[in-house]
Order: structure tokens, then C-alpha cells, then sequence
């Protein structure tokens, strides 16, 4: 075989493998992710779970869109209401002493409008604690369901305790084993444990509240899951089923580059997505997903275009921070309803924005040697102008769906 054929055959399995990582399922939804968010409180008397979840879940649990916009009005919650409460209690499993917990009430069953969707929200109570101190909680809702990818993101507070937990993927079940200190500092009812709870979250308490031990305070025993690893597991898990950044990352890296422009471009969009990505989730700036998601599509269409007209693409690492900066408010969707603790706060985000940070290298160690390949051949400019009018066309019809959708 010449090497000009060898040449060909390597730039064409290049081209193949690097057009097997577009994400052409996506088309129809860039964001395949459903999100609940869970609050246990305990005391000694009584615990409660506060859990909410978006709206589109709802309607593919129960149905009840009637007039088929995607959406839940008052009259059509009502609907359906009693229906997603039973298939809730099938799914969420709250135990205590190895023993499963009856519903004994719901309150505050409400549609709650959150900018431009609403949520489903109920106050689920239940029975004392038992004297030993342990509890777990299970949530196995779309658990067999392959294509939507589900996360419980849960706040548990006891005493003067917190911990979190994101609950994806297999791992469904958080535990906590509490100590003898622990159970007997909890307080008598859930309005002192709720007080108490508001108290830690101002700055001047929060300075001194004291750090739950992940260890010993909220362990896993099988599939249960807590701590800094299940945000590292969380943060792999969005960017995997975020169709979009990761299209965005390929529009960047296509055209060709040398390795010291694709380390300043990585670097950029690092720093960028870090720094908004924190700043969102501390609630120091809040830009509406009405304006971030079309942003995020609009910076897909516009890498593409680049590749397309420029023969040679420089300092693209100052257009990827730009971008970069709009990519981190997206990444910071999931977290921004959840109340994390001040205690724990910089090691969820942190723990976060590495798992990000893991596939985005993993992919990047993947891409780059197909693409060394595909640069030396030398219709690799055809191919690269094909690849990005792909990625334009599913950044456009993102970018219209978000738009005017």
C-alpha cells in the first residue's frame, strides 16, 4: 500500500471516528435532563421531605397536557395531581431503622412558576426517626428509563448538621448513621429544626456552624451515594448528556491548530466556565435560561461559520473565554435551585467542575489523534467544512427552537 493510499485510509477513519462523537441524537433536545431536588429535615418527632421537580417529568409520568405546549397550567395539575403523587410514593422510598416509612401526609401539594417553566412541589410527612439514628433514602424514578438522565440533587438537615448528595445514574440511595450526639441534639420538631436550619444559612452563623463529617455522617453502604464524589459523578454526567457543549467543543477543535493553541484554547474555556459557573450558583449574577440556552446554540453557529470562512484560525482561545463564559452559566443550571450548605459548598462546586473537567480532557485525549491524522491529508479541508456545516445546521435548529420554541 503507497503511502499517500495509507495516508487517505488513516484520514478517512479519522474523519469517521470524529463524526461518531457528533451527538445527532440531540437534534431534538439539547438538554435531555430531568432534575429533582429533595429537602429532608429531621427531628425527633417527625420528618419531612420537601421534593420538587420540573414540569416536563411530570406530564411524561402522568400526562396532563392537554393542549400539548409543554406545559402544566393550574387546571391541568389538578388533573393529574393524584396520579404523580401515587406514582411518587412507588419511586421515592424513605427508611429508618431498615424500615420502610408510610406516606402519613401530604401538604403543600402546589404548581410553583419558576421564570419561564413551573415545578412541581409537596411537603411529604413522615413518622419519627428511630432511636438508632439511621435513615437512607432511595429515589428510583426514569431508573430503568436509558435516555433521560435523572439526578435527586438532596439537602438533608438534622440538628446543626447538613449534608448533600446528588443522586444519578445506579447510585439512588443515600444513607446517614447518626451518632448518640447527634440524635440527642436534634431538635423536639420540625419548626425548631427548621429555624435552626435558616440560622446556619446566614453569613455571620454559617462562619461557625459546624462541617459534617462525610464519612462517618452521611456513608454509603451498596449504591448509596453522598459527598464530593456524587457531584464529581453529577458534573461527568452533565456534560455527557449536554449534546450541546460538547458540540461546541468539537466545532472548536476541528479546524486545525497547532498543540500549543488547542492547550490556550482548553485553558480558556476552563478559566471562562469556572468562573461563571461559580458566580451563578453563589447567586452573585443570574442570567434567565431564556437568554443563556439560545447563547449557548448561538455559539455553535458561530465557531461553525468560523472554521467555514477562515482558512487559519487564531487566538481563538479569546473567542472561546467569551463563549466560555456563557457555556458556565448553562453548566450551573442543575445547582442554582439547590440550597447547598455554606460548610459544603466549595467542595460540591468544586467537585462539580472537575467531573466536567474529566471528560472534557478524556474527549480532548481522544480527538486529538484523529485529528493530527485528519490534518495530514490533504483534502482535510473538505472535511472540515463539512463537519462544521453539520454543526451549524444543529446549532441553528437549536438556536431557533430556543428562540421562538
Amino acid at each position: 500500500m503507497s503511502k499517500r493510499r495509507a495516508g487517505r485510509r488513516s484520514a478517512w477513519i479519522a474523519a469517521i471516528a470524529l463524526f461518531a462523537m457528533l451527538p445527532f441524537g440531540g437534534a431534538a433536545s439539547a438538554h435531555a435532563y430531568s432534575a429533582g431536588y429533595s429537602t429532608l429535615t429531621i427531628a425527633k418527632s417527625e420528618i419531612r421531605l420537601e421534593y420538587a421537580i420540573d414540569e416536563l417529568s411530570v406530564i411524561e409520568w402522568a400526562g396532563g397536557d392537554a393542549n400539548d405546549d409543554k406545559m402544566l397550567d393550574q387546571a391541568e395539575f389538578e388533573a393529574v395531581k393524584d396520579s404523580f403523587a401515587a406514582i411518587l410514593e412507588k419511586h421515592l422510598a424513605l427508611k429508618t431503622g431498615g424500615t420502610e416509612l408510610p406516606w402519613s401526609s401530604i401538604e403543600n401539594y402546589r404548581l410553583e412558576r419558576k421564570g419561564d417553566a413551573s415545578d412541581v412541589i409537596l411537603d411529604l410527612i413522615y413518622p419519627a426517626l428511630s432511636e438508632d439514628g439511621t435513615i437512607s433514602l432511595s429515589d428510583k424514578l426514569y431508573v430503568d428509563d436509558q435516555k433521560t438522565n435523572y439526578v435527586d440533587l438532596l439537602t438533608v438537615n438534622y440538628g446543626s448538621s447538613q449534608s448533600t448528595a446528588a443522586l444519578s445514574g445506579k447510585d439512588r440511595t443515600w444513607s446517614l448513621r447518626m451518632t448518640d450526639e447527634e440524635y440527642a441534639s436534634l431538635p423536639a420538631d420540625l419548626q425548631q429544626q427548621t429555624t435552626q436550619s435558616a440560622e446556619q444559612a446566614e453569613p455571620d452563623s454559617a462562619a461557625n456552624a459546624p462541617v459534617p463529617e462525610e464519612g462517618a455522617a452521611a456513608h454509603g453502604t451498596g449504591t448509596a451515594t453522598s459527598g464530593w464524589f456524587s457531584f464529581f459523578k453529577l458534573g461527568m454526567n452533565h456534560i455527557l448528556g449536554g449534546y450541546d457543549h460538547l458540540l461546541f467543543l468539537f466545532s472548536l477543535i476541528i479546524a486545525r491548530q497547532t498543540f500549543k493553541q488547542y492547550a490556550a484554547m482548553i485553558t480558556a474555556f476552563t478559566v471562562a466556565h469556572s468562573i461563571t459557573l461559580t458566580l451563578t450558583v453563589l447567586g452573585w449574577i443570574s442570567v434567565p435560561g431564556s437568554i443563556v440556552e439560545p447563547l449557548i446554540a448561538l455559539s455553535i453557529c458561530y465557531v461553525a461559520v468560523d472554521n467555514m470562512l477562515r482558512a487559519n484560525v487564531r487566538y481563538r482561545w479569546v473567542l472561546t473565554f467569551l463563549f466560555g463564559l456563557v457555556h458556565g452559566m448553562g453548566f450551573a443550571d442543575i445547582l442554582v435551585e439547590m440550597n447547598l450548605p455554606r460548610a459544603s459548598l466549595g467542595v460540591d462546586l468544586a467537585s462539580f467542575n472537575l467531573g466536567i473537567e474529566a471528560v472534557q480532557l478524556g474527549l480532548i485525549a481522544i480527538c486529538l489523534p484523529l485529528l493530527y491524522a485528519l490534518h495530514r491529508y490533504r483534502h482535510e479541508k473538505r472535511i472540515v467544512y463539512a463537519a462544521s456545516s453539520l454543526a451549524l445546521l444543529l446549532g441553528g435548529i437549536w438556536l431557533f427552537e430556543r428562540t421562538f420554541g
